[in-house]
């Protein structure tokens, strides 16, 4: 039997693109569900099962037309990460047990780099007194609670999407997150450091003249439950003297580092923008010192060096056995 070849004018229109449609459909519901989530709950913030909770939705949105048991392996892939990151966050609260806190050194370094400008000012100190208003919400504070906010789930997002998209550079990705999280977790145990909101308060000595901003933004976009939320993580769910190093800061940067031999360098200075704008915020907002910040991208380069050599080290000892075999 001879079959009947059709010319490109008979062959039939493909069918819409239902794919497209349920994407924007999943993602417009999920979106929906987070707004009224993130106004009514708060912010995921502490706690690494919630937030991954919600990616997990998301990927579920994303690509709802697979199967349950695809949707599934994101439980496989992802709950023993997330116990991990529990496990970090509850060993953060105790890294203050085995030493004193340092705090005095901190404010010796911000002073020796930048008192020649400041007036012999610590940073923050000097950009609140030149930007903040007490019971007035400037419009750069929105921004900056938003930033400050973006930690908690920039790294987790780019995970995520990593994941969907390439396995492989999903595992460079989280081998690079997980080793910057046990340097700076050790660190936190060898060398309590506080913030500068610390040292601000009377029973610490009043040694500077600084405010806990962080969350000031909320209000001015009315998400006043997010920024309760987040007011009481930061004082019940977290070390309050684990400054050094800042992995806000190294977080945001790692992010970038990550993906800057993955684009041109025109774009380099729109994403080290980020980065950048973290470091602003958690200077202005009393939340680390700029000696901080410092030590957590050093870190990210530490990271990257070691862990490019273990890579590499491992690739070569995979090639020597494969030859062998």
């Amino acid at each position: 039997m001879m079959t009947r070849t059709l010319s490109p004018e008979q062959t039939p229109p493909a069918p819409p693109d239902h794919g497209r449609r349920r994407r924007i459909v999943g993602m417009s519901i999920w979106a929906v569900l987070f707004a009224v989530g993130t106004y009514f709950i708060g912010v995921p913030t502490s706690d690494p099962l919630i937030a991954f909770g919600w990616l997990w939705l998301a990927t579920i949105a994303w690509r709802s037309e697979l199967p349950w048991r695809e949707h599934l392996r994101f439980l496989r892939d992802w709950l023993p990460i997330s116990l991990l990151l529990v496990v970090y966050n509850i060993s953060r609260g105790y890294a203050d047990n085995l030493f004193a806190p340092h705090v005095t050194e901190l404010i010796a370094a911000d002073k020796l780099m930048f008192g020649w400008f400041t007036g012999d000012q610590v940073p923050t100190s000097w950009l609140q007194q030149h930007l903040w208003q007490p019971g007035v919400v400037q419009w750069w504070e929105v921004v900056v609670s938003i930033v400050y906010f973006s930690h908690f789930l920039t790294v987790p997002t780019i995970a995520v999407v990593l994941w969907m998209r390439t396995r492989p550079q999903w595992a460079r990705f989280m081998r690079r997150w997980f080793t910057l999280c046990v340097l700076g977790l050790i660190t936190y145990f060898l060398y309590p450091a506080a913030p500068p909101w610390w040292a601000a308060e009377a029973k610490h000595g009043a040694l500077i003249e600084a405010t806990r901003i962080s969350t000031k933004g909320w209000d001015a976009i009315g998400l006043h439950g997010a920024g309760n939320t987040l007011n009481a993580l930061q004082v019940e769910a977290s070390n309050p003297v684990a400054a050094m190093p800042s992995l806000h800061t190294a977080f945001a940067f790692m992010a970038v580092v990550f993906f800057l031999p993955m684009v041109r360098r025109r774009w380099w200075p729109v994403l080290l923008s980020y980065p950048l704008a973290m470091t602003f915020t958690l200077v202005y907002t009393a939340e680390h010192w700029v000696i901080d910040v410092l030590v957590g991208w050093a870190y990210v380069g530490l990271v990257f060096v070691v862990v490019g050599l273990g890579e590499r080290w491992w690739r070569s000892r995979r090639a020597v056995s494969d030859g062998l075999s």
